[in-house]
């Protein structure tokens, strides 16, 4: 496991790559999951059922994906475990919940599976709180 969670030595330019990132994906990704948690502590249980699991069920799994694993990746902890979850809230996103629509209706649910598949496989770079951790 803690080969899996420690980052990789990469170059310094790809580091400072990595942290844009990592900042601005996450960032992004926190307005979606903010908005999400705050219509559920308003009593808004509603919610897609896309993989048959009960909608509030998904509602407080994409919640815990979309703004929980969001501020770890951003602050780079547990970075790797982090992202497993938001790329298979993306995935679903992408192959059921738009897997009819056009490119056009995707492409916002492709930037973020693309940003977190890369930083999976490179991992969260050395300005992460994982490097200072694993070191």
């Amino acid at each position: 496991m803690k080969k899996f969670l420690k980052p990789i030595k990469l170059p310094a330019s790809a580091d400072w790559g990595v942290l844009i990132l990592r900042i601005g994906i996450s960032s992004m990704m926190l307005t979606h999951g903010y908005a999400k948690l705050a219509n559920l502590l308003a009593g808004e249980h509603g919610f897609a059922d896309p993989i048959g699991i009960g909608e509030e069920l998904s509602l407080i799994l994409t919640i815990f994906a979309e703004f929980g694993c969001s501020i770890l990746v951003l602050l780079g902890l547990f970075t790797r475990a982090a992202l497993i979850p938001l790329i298979f809230t993306m995935a679903v996103v992408l192959l059921v919940v738009h897997g009819a629509d056009p490119i056009d209706k995707k492409e916002l649910g492709i930037l973020f599976l693309s940003a977190y598949v890369t930083l999976f496989l490179t991992g969260p770079g050395r300005f992460s709180v994982d490097n200072g951790l694993y070191k």
